[in-house]
């Protein structure tokens, strides 16, 4: 099983990103997670979509594509996603035929405040509905102080954390499968 993961932020040391490495390290048997790249997707201009959209988000959607199931993890930016993560699912969503439709995903995320995430998780799922992706409801990873439970090279330390991430892993893949992946 393919997941393909989408951190949002840019930061090579940001949480979020070691949330994703962490993922990829405790990912169970037959699941391969991929982490997207979306630091060179320009803003959104409708006048530079269709056969003209710009190659990084061409690249990107082809990785969508091909993915049987999503992993997001997000920060929190004034109580909602990441202008950086909306804008990539911004372009995606543009791409004709649907290509978040149907698979399945999950979410975790990462904060030195104390609800981890909690409300751009809440935003995010909002935009995935509209996408027709299916996030998985339970186990949910909310990381709070972030920056007691990570290195200073962002990766994840913290025990406790790494068991809650590769319970939602397992779960994700079993939901996938469900889904018909």
């Amino acid at each position: 099983m393919k997941v393909l993961a989408i951190a949002g932020s840019l930061r090579e040391q940001s949480f979020n990103r070691g949330l994703v490495r962490a993922a990829q390290a405790l990912a169970p048997s037959g699941m391969e997670i991929i982490e997207a790249d979306i630091s060179d997707i320009p803003l959104y201009n409708g006048d530079d979509d269709g056969d003209n959209r710009p190659a990084p988000v061409t690249a990107l959607a082809e990785q969508v594509k091909a993915a049987d199931a999503f992993l997001f993890a997000t920060p929190e930016y004034n109580y909602s996603i990441p202008g950086v993560l909306k804008n990539a699912i911004d372009w995606l969503s543009r791409v004709p035929g649907g290509i978040f439709a149907g698979k399945a995903a999950a979410i975790m995320g990462a904060s030195m405040g104390g609800m981890g995430s909690s409300r751009s998780q809440y935003h995010l799922r909002q935009v995935l509905v509209f996408l027709d992706v299916h996030p998985l409801n339970k186990p949910e990873v909310f990381v709070s102080a972030a920056h007691e439970k990570c290195d200073e090279n962002g990766d994840l330390q913290d025990e406790k954390t790494r068991e809650m991430i590769a319970k939602q892993l397992e779960a994700l893949k079993a939901w996938a499968e469900r889904l018909g992946a």
